[in-house]
């Protein structure tokens, strides 16, 4: 049975007449802001990638174009939600995001550098974990869970104003042990289907399974609306969706696996430029 899983697999990733590379088409959204979806490799990927391209290129012209101008992005709609929310009092404290932070437009240099090793908590963050450290310890208010509707629309905020930045995610320091894990998760092999993210995100990319144009799985354009379940969709949230395919026992967003699995997944773009809320499939 598992062999013929396995063949039935092979045969979707590797068919020639399925294969088809990422386009050359440039990205350019609102007709001025230039976004860089393919450059070299860092070099912590030497041996493995010369090339990395944003999922974008992998999605076909008019999902593109959807992206290309915030008026068909449908994804805006939910950063309009969280500017509203941005200047909201919440918690114990009566404080807004603005009260401490200004104008959204003033953290423009925060969404291209996380996940980051924050030194006070001895721990590597995801913004998310940041955004709630500020909610529970400055606002008095509840913590959002991993990828829920609000802590999405607040990601999805910060990554618009840093449209156009390159990710630099730091993966040296006390981080690389946390950096080194993800790393061992992206290549190892699990469930009935005996894939890793690297089957198919490395190995196969521009191949078709079932109807799906494999990307390299990079996360610059992340929080994503998906066509698919027309809704914004969280990094951890599609790492879990994405080992359930594999048929394997999956973690839960917010462990620390699916932490350390963003960090050497966000890392691996480093060079794209931040583009979410992007549009795929």
């Amino acid at each position: 049975m598992k062999f013929t899983a396995l063949t039935a697999v092979a045969a979707l990733l590797m068919a020639p007449a399925a294969y088809a590379e990422a386009d050359d088409e440039s990205l350019v959204i609102n007709g001025d802001l230039e976004i860089t979806t393919h450059t070299d490799a860092p070099a912590h990927l030497d041996g493995h990638l010369d090339e990395i391209y944003s999922g974008w290129h992998f999605r076909d012209d008019e999902t593109q174009a959807m992206e290309a101008d915030d008026f068909d992005n449908p994804a805006m709609i939910f950063v309009d939600q969280a500017r509203d929310m941005w200047t909201t009092p919440e918690g114990s404290e009566g404080k807004s995001c603005a009260d401490c932070h200004g104008a959204p437009e003033d953290m423009a240099a925060v969404r291209p550098v996380y996940p980051k090793w924050n030194e006070d908590a001895g721990e590597v963050r995801t913004m998310q974990m940041q955004m709630n450290d500020c909610r529970t310890n400055r606002m008095g208010a509840d913590a959002w869970k991993t990828d829920a509707k609000d802590a999405l629309n607040m990601e999805a905020l910060m990554s618009s104003v840093a449209r156009g930045q390159p990710v630099n995610v730091a993966i040296d320091g006390p981080a690389q042990s946390v950096w080194e894990q993800g790393k061992e998760l992206y290549y190892t092999r699990t469930g009935i289907l005996d894939l890793s993210c690297a089957s198919c995100h490395e190995e196969n990319y521009g191949n078709r399974i079932r109807s799906d144009h494999l990307s390299q799985g990079q996360i610059n354009g992340f929080p994503a609306y998906r066509l698919k379940n027309a809704g914004l969709n969280g990094v951890q949230g599609r790492f879990k969706g994405c080992v359930r395919d594999t048929r394997a026992e999956t973690f839960s967003p917010g462990s620390p696996e699916f932490i350390a699995l963003e960090l050497y997944v966000a890392s691996r773009g480093n060079g794209l430029s931040v583009e979410g809320p992007s549009v795929r499939n």
